[in-house]
């Protein structure tokens, strides 16, 4: 397992994914102690994307810089890649709450009738 954090970065304690500082391989392993993270990346992560770094299920926020930054579409295993085939960004839409915060009972009302 590689620990060197010039290889990727975990941004926030609260976060899903890290980001890779450079082209990584997959079987690569990724350690954090301070955060108990222990994975081994399951496909090449290229330079500047992200990796999940615990599960995150279907419909679960995606977290990064300790912020929702989208919503899974499918299953992500620790490890995975963390892309735009695998989450929906939350951001910048009209059509939904803030992410941050989850829907009141007026806006969930409105929204099944």
């Amino acid at each position: 397992m590689e620990s060197s954090h010039r290889r990727w970065i975990i941004m926030d304690t609260a976060d899903d994914v890290a980001t890779a500082l450079m082209n990584l391989s997959a079987g690569t392993g990724v350690e954090d102690l301070d955060r108990q993270v222990h994975v081994q990346l399951r496909k090449d992560i290229p330079f500047g994307h992200k990796f999940a770094i615990r599960a995150i299920p279907k419909g679960g926020r995606v977290h990064k810089y300790g912020q929702v930054i989208g919503s899974a579409i499918s299953d992500i295993e620790p490890g995975d890649h963390v892309h735009v085939h695998n989450v929906e960004s939350l951001r910048g839409r009209g059509d939904l709450p803030n992410p941050q915060t989850p829907p009141s009972s007026t806006q969930e009302e409105a929204a099944s009738q």
